[in-house]
């Protein structure tokens, strides 16, 4: 099943020092998810400090796990969104 993950990075709480001192393990951590072919794509956010990727994961539960690992979501210091997603409809014969 796959998930569509919008991640904020709560810049109105905490100084940019913060966020760079975690990029490195963040990058890290994200690098082997995608090696592992958990996670599928990733692209950062122009509108706000962040990333959306997506995810491979069993259930919700799994996903949120996932999320759980990332050095940004454990620390406190961004928001995500877990988004389950569904196969579109209009192609199916």
């Amino acid at each position: 099943m796959q998930f569509m993950i919008l991640s904020r990075r709560l810049t109105e709480d905490f100084p940019e020092e913060r966020f760079e001192a975690l990029l490195p393990a963040e990058t890290d951590r994200i690098r082997a998810l995608y090696g592992a072919q958990v996670v599928r794509q990733i692209w950062l956010r122009d509108d706000v400090p962040g990333a959306c990727f997506l995810i491979e994961a069993d259930d919700l539960a799994a996903a949120e796990s996932v999320v759980g690992s990332l050095p940004m979501a454990s620390s406190g210091l961004s928001r995500f969104s877990v988004i389950p997603l569904a196969p579109y409809r209009g192609f199916a014969s």
